[in-house]
């Protein structure tokens, strides 16, 4: 079989097969903004399934005929730059009378083909203004994208489920208030905190499936996004740093520290080579990379960094220390509610210590700690001080300390402080 009539069999058979019934996420994509929409991602967060649900509403208003799906995944696309116009030539000859102009495409992992950012801005020119695109990462799409489209893009992050999604999953409501409703979400904040959100994994019962499945997953990212992708050779050296981030989550990331430990191993890097793997580990979104707040970006750049990984399913399945630490995975769970917000991550640290400072839509800031239980005197006085701090020196009055189920609100100084347990503050959407 040609490619063109590969082609022609994925589209057709595509435009003949029922959509499963999916499992709703908050995200919905707009469908005729005449904009190239894009969604990034990790691998199996869900930016597929977002692509058929927005497929599946299509097809209550648009002929099948007019909607072309193709997921470059499948290792039978190895098509070549010279070979993506089959695409066009494959639709054109299975229906000769349609206007293209009113057909919609849905490329999935469209990153796999060469120079697939030039076709796109041809077809986005002179054939069709409903293009919608997926992948796994942010600098390969977001820096070919802006160049070749020119703000002629919309994207749109894709992360695991949020907890407010993953109570959807589950089918539970989010009414705190009452007593039932309260303990199962607390129940399902458990099972949050150490299985974490990928969709399918949300969906198993099977304690040692979910393991196996999310080693699956890191393995098919180190293999297929990193040393594929960016052709390293390094590959124990890779996966020690790659592991040593997740043992060491949410302490600060010391390049140096990791590069003598490698040293010390027996492996022969160099430390740009360490910066270059949480380079691309934060843009296939395996890790996300917290900043140290300062008013000066170069500062903000240069300083100090913390790694949080983007789910905690993660941290369980490959790292059984950091996974027994409930105050670790607890930090790390409010990192990734705040960025699946699209919120910076950055943190204060001076004399005194905050985990978490974030600019609102308002434009103002929030310091926020994070802290398992503060039942001890000592732990209580350094997260309140902590807070203080971070709060003068980001000249507002208001902080939280988000926990396990401590509730509680008060005025320290000059600032309103306020408690919330974690699961609550993140059971409904923003």
């Amino acid at each position: 079989m040609t490619k063109k009539e590969l082609l022609k069999t994925l589209i057709r058979d595509f435009q003949l097969r029922e959509i499963p019934a999916l499992k709703p996420r908050k995200l919905e994509i707009p469908l005729h903004l005449n904009k190239v929409i894009t969604l990034m991602g990790v691998r199996r967060s869900g930016k597929s399934s977002i692509l058929l649900q927005a497929i599946d509403t299509l097809r209550k208003t648009v002929p099948r005929e007019q909607i072309v799906y193709l997921n470059f995944e499948d290792e039978r696309l190895d098509l070549a730059a010279d070979e993506l116009d089959l695409i066009v030539q494959a639709y054109r000859e299975l229906y000769p009378e349609q206007d293209l102009s009113q057909c919609y495409f849905f490329f999935d992992e469209i990153q796999n083909l060469p120079k697939w950012e030039l076709f796109i801005r041809r077809l986005d020119d002179s054939i069709s203004r409903h293009l919608f695109i997926t992948g796994s990462n942010s600098k390969l799409l977001g820096s070919e994208i802006a160049t070749a489209l020119r703000g002629r893009t919309l994207r749109y992050e894709v992360f695991p489920l949020s907890f407010a999604e993953y109570l959807g999953f589950q089918g539970i409501a989010t009414d705190w208030h009452a007593s039932h409703s309260r303990a199962l979400i607390n129940r399902a904040f458990g099972q949050f905190l150490t299985q974490g959100g990928f969709p399918e994994v949300a969906l198993l019962d099977d304690e040692s499936v979910r393991r196996k499945l999310l080693t699956e997953y890191f393995d098919v990212m180190i293999y297929r996004d990193l040393i594929e992708r960016y052709q390293e050779r390094n590959v124990q050296a890779l996966r020690f740093f790659l592991r040593r981030c997740i043992e060491g989550v949410t302490s600060p990331l010391s390049v140096a520290k990791v590069h003598n430990e490698l040293k010390s191993a027996g492996f022969r890097i160099g430390k740009d080579t360490l910066h270059n793997y949480l380079e691309q580990a934060n843009a296939i979104y395996l890790l996300m990379v917290a900043y140290k707040y300062d008013p000066s970006l170069v500062r903000r750049e240069l300083g100090d960094k913390k790694a949080y990984i983007v789910d905690n399913g993660l941290i369980s399945a490959l790292s059984w220390r950091a996974g027994q630490d409930k105050g670790k995975l607890l930090e790390n769970l409010v990192a990734m509610e705040l960025r699946k917000q699209g919120l910076e991550l950055l943190f204060v640290k001076g004399t005194q210590e905050c985990d978490f400072v974030v600019q609102q839509p308002n434009g103002a800031w929030l310091p926020i700690q994070v802290c398992y239980e503060m039942g001890d005197p000592a732990t209580r006085a350094r997260e309140v001080a902590g807070l203080v701090a971070a709060c003068r020196f980001c000249d507002t009055q208001t902080g939280i300390i988000l926990t396990m189920d401590e509730e509680a609100e008060w005025q320290e100084s000059d600032v309103t402080i306020s408690v919330s347990p974690v699961w609550k503050y993140f059971s409904q959407e923003p």
